[in-house]
């Protein structure tokens, strides 16, 4: 499309844009070949030409194009939470990237006049969600999944809150044939290996709210 727009011009045409609604047509018909677009392409030309044609199109009711749109536009924001529940969010920051770049969208819903202080330029980028939603997250994922050089090895307390997490130095130290078992860690010959930093008369069995019993969890064996 921007290729596209910027040779319109030499030959005197127009501009090229996208609608969010094809998306959602795509979703519904299953239908996106290109011989499909040129057949449309023509359909409209023909509209163009034949006046007739084009009054018939515009005696559609307005209720019947007002059910088209409910469940193209619906289909939008679908596809886009399909597309988002194929993101892993173990153990990473998109959660925090995906729920910032929503956030950033719905500023200029929320607030249509938040923008209206920043340079011209600034404010026509941000002003659209959708524009705003696509930068941030492009941005963040950027930042936190790819540029990753000098990023702390601790994890955020976001991602530490959205799932369970072993530090790798921690499961280093184990050795071949070592479980837990009861809450206590043994080797492979059954002997107990002590815990730093335990409690006395503290047992990691006892801690959590008690719903599980501890044979119940099973017994990790851990190799390098």
């Amino acid at each position: 499309d921007m290729l596209s727009s910027m040779i319109a011009p030499i030959f005197g045409s127009f501009t090229q844009s996208a609608f969010a609604q094809n998306v959602g047509l795509v979703a519904v018909t299953g239908i996106k070949s290109r011989f499909v677009v040129a057949t449309g392409g023509l359909f409209l030309v023909i509209l163009g030409l034949l006046p007739f044609m084009g009054r018939v199109i515009a005696a559609v009711p307005t209720s019947v194009l007002g059910g088209a749109g409910i469940v193209l536009f619906g289909t939008v924001a679908a596809s886009g939470i399909r597309t988002l529940s194929r993101v892993d969010y173990r153990n990473n920051m998109n959660l925090i990237i995906v729920a910032t770049s929503i956030g950033f969208g719905m500023i200029p819903i929320a607030a249509p006049s938040f923008y209206d202080h920043f340079p011209s330029w600034f404010a026509t980028i941000f002003h659209s969600g959708i524009s705003s939603s696509a930068i941030m997250a492009i941005l963040l994922n950027l930042a936190f999944n790819h540029f990753t050089a000098g990023n702390s090895d601790q994890q955020s307390v976001f991602v530490a809150g959205t799932e369970r997490s072993l530090r790798f130095q921690d499961v280093a130290v184990l050795r071949e044939g070592d479980y837990f078992s009861g809450g206590k860690l043994h080797d492979a010959e059954g002997n107990e290996v002590p815990l730093v930093g335990e409690e006395p008369g503290h047992s990691p069995s006892q801690a959590g709210d008690g719903s599980q019993p501890s044979h119940a969890r099973g017994s990790v064996e851990a190799t390098h």
